[in-house]
């Protein structure tokens, strides 16, 4: 199986090196969330992420959430939607 790298953009470098996974899925697949912002492109950046830990892993199914408009945040209930039916959620923003 392959490795999931986290990058959070404002961690310095080498914090980022020491993370550790604290779940773990056992036989079942990724339940893959997907949220999308609505910007222009951003849909099809998703798409290709989603194919690419499609190659890489098992994934079980893959739910996508749109958000009205790029400028609002995601609401408390489309949150509460991805935290049930996704493991991890990936997001982008494009144009």
């Amino acid at each position: 199986m392959g490795r999931i790298f986290l990058v959070a953009p404002d961690a310095p470098v080498e914090d980022v090196a020491h993370l550790k996974a604290s779940r773990t899925l056992g036989e079942r697949g990724i339940r893959l969330g997907v949220l999308d912002n609505s910007k222009g492109n951003a849909d099809h950046l998703l798409d290709f992420i989603v194919e690419g830990v499609k190659k890489d892993f098992k994934v079980d199914s893959v739910v996508v959430k749109r958000k009205p408009a790029s400028s609002a945040g995601a609401t408390t209930q489309l949150l509460d939607e991805l935290a049930k039916e996704a493991d991890l959620v990936v997001s982008a923003m494009a144009d």
